[in-house]
C-alpha cells in the first residue's frame, strides 16, 4: 500500500510538467537570456492558450503583471525563450506597440505594428510544414527606424492543430517592457488593434491543416 501511495504521489507531482502548455518567459536581450519573469510580464494562465480573438487578454494573456523594464537599442537582436519547446503546429508573429508614457503603465489599448513573423510552408497545398516545431527560443531585429521611446513587445505562437472549429486556434503570448534608444525617425505600419486584429472566422485563424490544406 505505501509503495501505492508513493507511485501515486510522484504521478501527481509530476503531472504539471507533464500536461502544462509552453509559456514564453524569458527576454533575449544582447545574447543573453535573462531571469524568467524578469522583463516578461507574468500572466496568471499557467495551462490554458488564448482562444477568443475579441478579448482584452489577446494583447498580453490573463491577468499579466507588470514587469522590469528592459533597455533596448534599435536594430539590434532580442527574442524571447520558452520553458519548453513549441510543441503544436502553428504560426509565430511579434508585434511592438509604444506606451503613451512608461511600458509598465500601458495596457496594450493603443495601436500595434509587426516586426516578424515565421509562418507555414507549403508547396501549393499538398504539404504542409511548420518551422516553429520544436523551437524553443525565437530572435529577430528591432527595425533600426523605430523611434525611441518605451514599447510593449508582444509574441505570439498560434497553434492551429484545432482550429478546424471557431474558437479552436490557441494563442500563446507574453509581452515584455523595453525602453528603445537609438532609434530612428521611421513610421511603423500598417498600425491594428489587439483585439481587433484577428476574426474568429479569418482564413489561417479557422482552418482545418489536416485536409485539404
Amino acid at each position: 500500500m505505501k509503495v501505492l501511495f508513493g507511485l501515486a504521489s510522484l504521478a501527481l507531482a509530476l503531472l504539471p510538467q507533464v500536461t502544462a502548455h509552453y509559456r514564453w518567459v524569458s527576454l533575449i536581450n544582447g545574447g543573453v537570456t535573462t531571469t524568467a519573469f524578469q522583463y516578461v510580464r507574468q500572466s496568471t494562465n499557467w495551462n490554458s492558450p488564448v482562444t477568443d480573438v475579441t478579448s482584452n487578454d489577446l494583447r498580453c494573456n490573463v491577468g499579466a503583471t507588470t514587469a522590469s523594464t528592459a533597455n533596448v537599442t534599435a536594430g539590434s537582436t532580442v527574442g524571447f525563450a520558452l520553458d519548453q519547446a513549441i510543441f503544436h503546429p502553428g504560426v509565430l508573429n511579434v508585434y511592438m506597440s509604444k506606451a503613451p508614457s512608461t511600458a509598465a503603465s500601458y495596457d496594450g489599448s493603443g495601436k500595434w505594428f509587426k516586426i516578424y513573423q515565421i509562418s507555414a510552408v507549403t508547396n501549393g497545398g499538398t504539404s504542409i510544414t511548420w518551422p516553429t516545431d520544436n523551437l524553443a527560443t525565437v530572435t529577430f531585429k528591432i527595425p533600426a527606424s523605430t523611434p525611441n521611446g518605451q514599447y510593449l513587445l508582444r509574441i505570439e505562437h498560434i497553434a492551429l492543430h484545432s482550429a478546424s472549429s471557431s474558437g479552436g486556434a490557441q494563442f500563446y503570448i507574453a509581452c515584455a517592457q523595453i525602453n528603445l534608444t537609438g532609434g530612428g525617425n521611421g513610421s511603423p505600419s500598417p498600425l491594428v488593434s489587439i483585439p481587433g486584429v484577428y476574426a474568429a472566422t479569418d482564413p489561417g485563424i479557422l482552418i482545418n491543416i489536416y485536409w485539404p490544406i
